[in-house]
């Protein structure tokens, strides 16, 4: 599965090169809603939580039309939650960071002054989760690769001359799998990271 986004990735950037229509980049910040069942069974042990939890999502993309009706988008979004609880031993603290390069492509309604698009895209992704015990003065460092799929609608409309505010809507599925340590074993490399996500998003995006 990695090799065959790889290949859709050179592929896109192919495409990206040798095509002559608009491009489009965007900033944008939004939250995600995080359904990972063995994670929060291990998180519980620390804190209460409910069946989802939240992250902030900050993602930056570029984008190509290659027809009137049809968007390619290379993105790179960088996700972060946390998990903080205490005891009678001491502070507990797990932070989540996963980096989340995507291709995704897009069929767009394009009317006067806005546009929408439906689609999605797969992609790589790289955890880093960073963990401190009760009663202890060190911090653990776990990392995992898996990838990604997703489910996207948007809709744009302007504000000024080629720039557009941006909202955003996701569902995605990662693949991350259990998370490895060098150093030490702990608990937490027993802990599957794979999760169900709903997220928004809002930005700004600039056509040329």
């Amino acid at each position: 599965m990695k090799k065959l986004i790889l290949l859709f990735t050179f592929a896109v950037i192919t495409n990206f090169s040798s095509a002559q229509n608009l491009n489009e980049i965007r900033a944008s910040m939004g939250i995600d809603f995080i359904s990972s069942p063995e994670l929060r069974d291990y998180i519980l042990r620390y804190q209460d939580a409910g069946d989802f939890y939240s992250a902030v999502n900050f993602s930056g993309s570029y984008g190509r039309m290659l027809s009137e009706s049809f968007q390619l988008e290379a993105e790179f979004s960088f996700l972060l939650s946390s998990f903080t609880g205490s005891n009678e031993i001491g502070n507990y603290d797990l932070t989540n960071t996963i980096m989340m390069p995507s291709v995704l492509a897009f069929y767009v309604l394009q009317g006067e002054g806005y546009n929408f698009k439906f689609g999605g895209g797969a992609g790589l992704r790289f955890l880093s989760a960073d963990e401190k015990q009760q009663g202890l003065n060190v911090t653990d460092n776990f990392t995992s690769t898996g990838y990604g799929i997703i489910l996207r609608a948007i809709g744009n409309t302007a504000i000024a001359a080629n720039v557009y505010a941006h909202i955003g809507a996701d569902i995605r599925y990662d693949f991350l799998g259990k998370p490895e340590n060098d150093i030490l074993t702990r608990p937490i490399e027993d802990v599957d990271f794979n999760s169900l996500s709903f997220g928004v998003r809002l930005g700004i995006s600039y056509q040329f």
